[in-house]
């Protein structure tokens, strides 16, 4: 049995206590204990996951001060699309053509006067 595999293995499932915390104050404690573990533990890549965590600390309690309602992975999606589309379109002659490919892609969103209409 690999011990440092199931050391991390706990401190991965331990770490998801991180998302059940109802205050900032409180879950901001419980990530600064978490790194500090993570840290001691000698396991690079759980030290790499902390470096990473330390240094989108405020960003991660901004969820719990927003009340764990909004997320960004509508607009993450959105982005995702665009930049697919993008790598699509090596066969667009024009920027004009690439510009308006998105707004088929997506579907209902607003058309900018220069694209053509169907009737």
């Amino acid at each position: 049995m690999n011990l440092r595999s199931v050391k991390a293995y706990l401190m991965k499932e331990e770490f998801q206590q991180f998302w059940e915390y109802s205050y900032a104050a409180s879950a901001g404690k419980f990530l600064s204990s978490w790194c500090r573990m993570a840290m001691r533990s000698r396991i690079e890549p759980m030290k790499k996951k902390a470096q990473m965590l330390r240094s989108h600390h405020d960003l991660l309690l901004n969820w719990f001060k927003a009340g764990k309602e909004y997320n960004n992975g509508i607009t993450e999606g959105l982005n995702d699309k665009g930049r697919t589309r993008i790598k699509m379109a090596y066969g667009y002659r024009t920027t004009k053509t690439l510009m308006l490919a998105p707004f088929h892609q997506l579907g209902n969103l607003p058309r900018p006067d220069l694209c053509h209409r169907f009737v």
